[in-house]
């Protein structure tokens, strides 16, 4: 199986119809997990696993 494709923080952002600096400050927080951080801190992310993890903070409560 290949690999999932890896997007940008402003590429998942797209994706999922919000701003990029919400991702980004989820990251931060802690409340989101990116599937890779480069060493430069930008995060790269699988819009699958985003998603759940999105789902999962809505569920919570958690996201605004």
């Amino acid at each position: 199986m290949p690999s999932p494709k890896l997007l940008t923080t402003a590429q998942a952002a797209e994706h999922l119809g919000v701003d990029r600096r919400t991702l980004a400050r989820y990251a931060r927080q802690g409340l989101l997990r990116p599937k890779l951080t480069l060493p430069s801190g930008h995060h790269r992310w699988d819009l699958d696993e985003l998603r759940q993890q999105l789902r999962a903070l809505r569920e919570r409560g958690d996201a605004e």
